[in-house]
This record gives structure tokens, sequence and C-alpha cells, in this order.
């Protein structure tokens, strides 16, 4: 089963006043490759988030974005008047005929001058958070199946194409041995003799070089090959990767040694769809 690199999912709840929102987004990519960025008051659990997101994504060019939105009408700060208005005392006596507002910016930015509502995290606020990373989590993966349907479909199509034209090949195969033959006899009717066992002799050295056969066989095999790994495996990407370079290499040869206008054509067109096969695999987890 298919499954996209490609991912979207996000998730979110009010916990004691605050609306805390998970999304999650990926890219492919040849490994996992994750970007989190966290309030700091969930920093310690970080390396959880780090792990679960590892076994679950398994693969790509992962961003998770975790936010905090205070829903209450009081503030989150606090500034310490009494411990302010002794900075201002001090730096009166340093300079005593400074405005009184350049006084006051100078202060707030003295050590605790202003301090953040600060609670530390528990057990229950970090189970509400898990609990929505893993509900990120779960839409995601239903995005991925969902895309990966697309793509296997896409990537059936194309297979299902360069099957069609190696179908069309056959055809051409027979009158191309025959334009071989007639070709080389006409040559050698320009001489006075013509050893016709050395004509045979030749024209089975170029069947052979030019027989397709095995080539045809090995790319029916590969592109059976992926259709199973497609249908039946899951996490393939990679492996899918690796048998579409093997299709690439028959086509090749096949295209190597065609020697007819009408099936270099079909080999072309086989290759146009191999492209969009290897683009497509890439996105594939």
């Amino acid at each position: 089963m298919i499954l996209s690199m490609t991912g979207f999912g996000r998730s979110e709840g009010v916990y004691e006043g605050k609306k805390i929102t998970v999304d999650l987004k990926s890219l492919n990519s040849k490994s996992f490759d994750l970007n989190i960025k966290i309030p700091f008051r969930y920093k310690e659990k970080e390396y959880d988030l780090r792990k679960l997101l590892n076994d679950r994504v398994q693969r790509g060019k992962v961003d998770c974005y975790v936010n905090i939105e205070s829903l209450d009408d009081a503030s989150e700060t606090t500034v310490n008047q009494e411990l302010v208005s002794s900075y201002i005392s001090e730096l009166k006596k340093i300079a005593a005929d400074g405005p009184e507002f350049e006084y006051l910016k100078m202060a707030i930015r003295m050590p605790d001058a202003i301090s953040a509502k600060s609670e530390e995290l528990t057990e229950e606020e970090w189970n509400f958070l898990l609990g929505l990373v893993k509900g990120a989590l779960q839409n995601f993966e239903n995005f991925r199946q969902t895309e990966g349907k697309i793509l296997q479909d896409e990537l059936q199509r194309n297979i299902n194409n360069i099957k069609s034209y190696l179908a069309q090949v056959e055809p051409f195969e027979h009158i191309r041995m025959d334009s071989v033959k007639e070709r080389y006899r006409n040559s050698l009717s320009e001489f006075d003799q013509l050893d016709e066992t050395r004509f045979y002799q030749e024209m089975a050295y170029y069947t052979e070089k030019l027989d397709i056969a095995e080539e045809k066989v090995r790319l029916t095999q590969h592109l059976k090959y992926y259709e199973e790994v497609m249908q039946q495996e899951n996490l393939n990407g990679k492996k899918l990767g690796f048998i579409s370079q093997e299709i690439g290499r028959e086509i090749n040869t096949l295209g190597s040694k065609a020697n007819h206008a009408e099936i270099q054509k079909l080999v072309v067109m086989m290759k146009d769809d191999l492209e969009k096969i290897k683009e497509q695999t890439l996105n594939v987890l």
C-alpha cells in the first residue's frame, strides 16, 4: 500500500484557559528530518515528542509546531513595582538630572523587574498535550493515506502505459530483422561472388546482437515486481526507487538495440512514463 511522504495534520484543544494547537506537516526527504518548535514550558518533554514523531512519521522533512494562546483576560505577566521603584531611586543617585521616563525605561530592563506567570508542567497537562499530538498524528496519517491512494493510481497508470508500449514493439521486430537482412544482402550483391555460408553467419551475429527478447522479459518482470511491492508492502518508497532504476536499464538497452524508427518512438514514450514514475516514487514513504 502506498503512503505519501507529503502530509498535514492539526489538533487543538483548551486546557485551563489556554488554547493549545499542534500542527504537523511534511515533505519528501531521504530520511527523517524533524524541525520542532514548542513553548518553553514544554521543553522538558521535547525528547518524548521527538521519539513519538520519529516512530510514527518514519521518513520525510517534518515540521511540528505547538502553540499556546491564553484565553484568560488576566495578564500572564506582572511588574514588580517595589523593585522597579528601587531601581529608579538608585539610577537617580547616579544621574539626578535625567528625565523620569528614561529612568523607567532603564529600570524595566533590569533583572526581575517583569516576571511571567510560571507554573510547573503537571502530568495532567502533559497528557492533554500528548493527546493533541496523537490526534494531529492521526489526521496527518489519514492525509498521507489519501494522498497515497492518488499517487498509487498515477503510478499504476504509468506502469500500464509502459506495458502497452512494450506490447506494441512485437509487430515491428520481424519487420526490423527482414530490413536488416535486405540491407546486408544488397550490400553484398555488389560483389561478384557471395558466400552464402558467410552471409548466414553474419546474419546470425546481427540477429543475436539485435535480439531484444531478454530485455522484454526482464522489463515485464520488473514492471510486475513494481506492482507487487506497490500493492502489498508498506514503507516501500526506497524499494520502488531501486526497481524503477532496473526498469530504466532495460528500457535503455531496448532502445540501444532497437535499430527501428517505430520501436525507438515507443522507447521514448516508455522513458517519458518512467521519468514520471521516478518523480512520483520520490514522494512515496
